[in-house]
């Protein structure tokens, strides 16, 4: 293990190499380099049993950059999003910026592999900060002096959980946790949220498939919970869905020309994407 400290001041073999990490994984599908030989191993496990992985990682990349863009264009100007993973140009203010350059991005994540990315690659442009914080205690999140120096809770705000709540098991409660998050947020907020799913499969392959990618994520230093849609629309609780709903990532507003209904295999893409607005 190596010895030293990240830019973030923390102790660089607190990051655990000895183990896949979902983070890694997912740069490794997005062809990243950030990422171990522990990492790509799993992740190649992943991508024999399900072929469409990969596609369905660019498809939810793609689904969120439309998703930000369409809420910056509403006229929001600050952001939280949580489970940001390891930075993948571009990234959320990147987007939003260039739209409206005066978006403020906190990003949130529990990962000493993200923590030691962010500083280079996300807050060093102004009026964008990472808080090292786990999704499970949400008002640990919306009370840290960071969010409360760059974030106004009097003014919309926009909070991205994208590929984030199939990491959070049932017993942990994903819809109590997205009410918290969601307490302070005035009308006008917008949620934005991605989910992986089986949905798109036959029963047999959905079945089969779903539970073997299930055991190589259990290796992980994460659990992956697959849910179907039934069990994802229910986190957009206090929000009004956006045209068109909780649909599969790729058809979710293709028509801004970055995506379309039917890329990367269509059907195949095992993601639901939907924007909520806060009344």
């Amino acid at each position: 293990m190596e010895t030293g400290v990240t830019d973030q001041g923390f102790p660089v073999e607190h990051i655990d190499t000895s183990r896949p990490h979902p983070a890694r994984m997912y740069d490794y599908y997005l062809g990243g380099w950030d990422n171990y030989e522990v990492d790509r191993a799993a992740a190649e496990d992943v991508m024999k049993l399900a072929p469409d992985t990969r596609a369905t990682a660019r498809a939810n990349r793609a689904f969120m950059q439309r998703a930000v863009r369409t809420v910056v264009k509403a006229g929001v100007r600050q952001i939280i999003d949580i489970g940001t993973g390891i930075p993948t140009s571009p990234n959320t203010h990147e987007i939003a910026r260039k739209i409206a350059p005066d978006t403020r991005v906190a990003f949130v994540d529990n990962d000493v592999i993200v923590a030691a990315h962010a500083e280079a690659k996300l807050t060093n442009e102004g009026n964008a900060a990472f808080v090292h914080a786990d999704v499970r205690e949400p008002r640990t999140i919306l009370d840290h002096p960071t969010i409360r120096r760059l974030i106004d809770f009097d003014q919309p705000v926009a909070l991205m959980l994208v590929a984030v709540l199939h990491f959070i098991d049932d017993a942990s409660d994903p819809e109590g946790i997205l009410a918290a998050l969601g307490e302070d947020l005035p009308a006008g907020s917008h949620l934005i949220l991605s989910h992986v799913t089986a949905d798109f499969h036959g029963e047999e392959r959905r079945r089969a498939e779903g539970e073997d990618v299930v055991k190589v994520y259990d290796r992980t230093t994460a659990h992956l919970t697959l849910r179907d849609h039934a069990r994802i629309l229910p986190f957009f609780n206090g929000y009004e869905l956006l045209d068109p709903g909780l649909v599969q990532a790729t058809a979710w507003r293709p028509e801004d020309g970055t995506g379309k209904a039917g890329e990367a295999g269509g059907r195949t893409v095992a993601c639901y994407g939907g924007v909520g607005r806060k009344p």
